[in-house]
């Protein structure tokens, strides 16, 4: 009795083991060469890479309504190159792991390992993708390597990243799902052992896989490169197919990151071998004026995120003439005061304050202060004005550090720094960003007062900024519109007229020239303000009491103005170097324009003509009175407008990145 139960048992043990394994077999869908599974998994994360793309233009619709349907997939399509480059760059680790010519990949061990790393990156690129399906509204690029480096000086990312958690909660539910579907789908596909059972070198085995290999790893590198042309593609790439406008939907965060890492920032340029030729065309090299410094206060004003959409006076034409606006102080001052209408020379603070401040562009893929060439010497307003008896001071409501603007302004002259813990008093810190701007306005007036005379102060808002808080007392008083930000808008212009307010009755009001604009533009509504030119549209205002600085005079600007401008008003007798033009330099032939860089494409306004450039190419040139939404490429049309403005970018990007390589962003005097 007890063999035939034993047979039984037995019996029983191998039926039920047998449907055990074929129970597991069930769940997978493939299982076999360990090349195929690899490529399986990796085309399932090509797929999920194009359908984040597709999301990411489902979530900003608006800001590519000048696509039609059919031109915006044909770019997603395209795209996939960009995408398998980007996937074969953070997936090389577990490609070369899988392909080794060894039968130790087999392991079971090592293929957890292999596959831990798979899921993670993967999962990390998804984030990454996803992150910049909200954050691109806010920077109008995919985000590159700078960003790593934007955290360590002080980005807010503490605040910035739970905050975008809780506003745009749907987004991190979709990605998790992404993820969700990466591992399940993943899972499905399982390597067999085949071909380990035989002990000792297997010479057959090794020879065949390392030739598989060594045809992997080239495929690889010919993914990575995008093909098989001279150069590998990079960020400029993608400007072959689209203008800048339309860049972000092509291309892909990660490879946009990847393809920036530690990557030399300028290169030296040498299209003009004779400085003096070179300087003819253009020169950032200012010389002063000899008639003597008039000590008026300097009092500069850079509104947070401050687009010129959002300045009724300035927007007549829209909504048939019916636009209000959400500036109805910053109205009225324009009337008083001396008006440009300004572009700004980045998308982020980080690069308007130096812009402004220092007259120094970020035409590159970080900002001028994230730089390595933020070493070197160079200046500032403050720095400049400071051995001519100036107080200088730097005024920001934010915690103290953020975007490292407490170090910048210390290096280029600011005497004084004052912040959120300077103000010392948390009961009108907004729980996010800092203090709000009515009381840190007011905080600033009487600060200012106590400042020796003469003073050069910068004043940076911080209210209408994500996630646009406005006090609880002004909810149902300030006007909402049709985005977001522009109720806080409001509250902003409200907070610069009770500046004024309280100004206007200090000892140092009259004496002071007062400059207003902004550190970068917000997302745009109306289509002008969605152009690659409108994008960066903000207002740029002199303001003097009892002063002649009045009126329109319909000439362009452009941030990095602001300071051989005020220079140049309070008679600066001594040379500096300013990457930009003085707007009462009424000389003929002084220049007039406004430059930026955004994913490898520089764009140039000058002379009534939009051009983009890839720094060797010209790629786009608009008419701008006749095509004020650029749609009419001109390139290869108007040959005399687009080699006229082909010579002056040249000078001026050579200018620019010779200049920083070579540390000679001062002038000895």
């Amino acid at each position: 009795m007890r063999r035939k139960s034993g047979r039984q048992s037995k019996s029983g043990s191998g039926k039920s083991s047998g449907r055990s394994r074929s129970s597991g077999k069930g769940k997978k869908w493939f299982q076999g060469n360990i090349l195929v599974v690899m490529s399986l998994k990796l085309l399932l994360v090509l797929v999920l890479l194009f359908l984040s793309r597709i999301l990411f233009y489902v979530f900003n619709l608006g800001y590519f309504s000048n696509l039609g349907f059919q031109e915006a997939m044909r770019l997603c399509v395209i795209g996939i190159r960009f995408d398998i480059s980007a996937l074969l760059i953070i997936n090389a680790p577990f490609i070369i792991l899988n392909t080794l010519p060894f039968k130790f990949r087999y392991n079971r061990i090592y293929q957890v390992v292999a596959n831990f790393y798979f899921y993670l990156i993967n999962a990390f690129a998804l984030f990454t993708n996803f992150g910049d399906t909200i954050y691109f509204r806010f920077t109008l690029k995919r985000l590159t390597a700078d960003i790593f480096k934007y955290v360590g000086v002080g980005g807010d990312f503490d605040k910035l990243v739970p905050q975008f958690l809780r506003d745009f909660w749907y987004v991190a539910v979709i990605w998790m799902a992404f993820v969700a579907v990466l591992i399940y789908v993943g899972t499905r596909f399982t390597v067999a052992s085949a071909g380990t059972k035989k002990k000792g070198f297997d010479f057959q085995f090794f020879l065949v896989n390392t030739v598989l290999c060594a045809a992997i790893i080239a495929l690889s590198v010919i993914g990575i490169r995008g093909g098989l042309q001279l150069r590998p593609i990079g960020l400029v790439t993608a400007g072959n197919y689209t203008s800048a406008k339309n860049l972000p939907l092509l291309l892909n965060t990660p490879f946009s990151i990847a393809r920036t890492f530690n990557k030399e920032t300028l290169k030296t340029i040498t299209i003009y071998k004779k400085e003096s030729d070179l300087a003819v065309i253009y020169s950032p090299v200012h010389p002063g004026r000899p008639a003597g410094l008039k000590k008026f206060n300097v009092m500069i004003i850079i509104l947070e995120s401050m687009s010129r959409e959002h300045i009724g006076s300035l927007n007549h034409s829209l909504e048939n003439g019916r636009y209000q606006g959400f500036t109805p102080f910053l109205d009225s001052l324009i009337r008083q005061g001396l008006y440009f209408d300004a572009f700004a020379n980045g998308k982020t603070s980080i690069q308007g304050i130096p812009a402004v401040l220092s007259g120094i562009p970020s035409l590159m893929n970080e900002s001028f202060i994230q730089s390595p060439y933020a070493t070197g010497k160079f200046s500032s307003i403050a720095g400049l004005l400071k051995p001519g008896g100036y107080t200088t001071a730097f005024f920001h409501g934010g915690t103290n550090g953020t975007m490292g603007f407490d170090s910048y302004t210390k290096l280029v002259g600011f005497d004084h720094y004052y912040g959120r813990s300077e103000y010392n008093n948390e009961k009108d810190y907004d729980g996010k960003w800092g203090i709000r701007d009515e009381e840190f306005f007011q905080y600033t007036a009487k600060t200012i007062n106590g400042l020796r005379q003469p003073f050069a102060a910068a004043f940076f808002s911080l209210s209408s900024h994500h996630p646009y808080h406005v006090p609880a007392k002004y909810v149902n008083i300030f006007r909402t519109g049709k985005l977001p930000i522009q109720q806080s808008v409001m509250y902003a212009d409200f907070s610069l007229g009770e500046f004024f307010h309280t100004a206007k009755h200090m000892p140092w009001f009259r004496n002071t020239l007062f400059v207003i604009t902004a550190d970068h533009t917000s997302e745009g509504y109306y289509p002008y303000y969605q152009s690659d030119v409108g994008q960066y549209a903000v207002p740029l205002l002199f303001f003097k009491p009892g002063s002649d600085l009045k009126g329109k005079p319909g000439m362009i600007a452009q941030q990095t103005d602001v300071m051989p401008t005020v220079l140049n008003y309070l008679g600066y007798d001594k040379s500096y170097v300013a990457f930009g033009a003085d707007l009462f330099d009424s000389t003929s032939g002084a220049p007039r324009f406004s430059i930026h860089y955004i994913s490898g494409l520089y764009g140039l306004i000058k002379d009534g003509y939009y051009l983009e450039s890839n720094g060797t190419r010209t790629t786009a040139l608009f008419k701008l009175a006749s095509d004020p939404l650029q749609s009419d490429n001109l390139v290869g049309r108007d040959h005399e407008a687009q080699k006229k403005l082909e010579l002056f970018l040249n000078a001026y990007i050579q200018q620019y990145n010779n200049r920083l390589i070579e540390n000679r962003l001062s002038v000895d005097n």
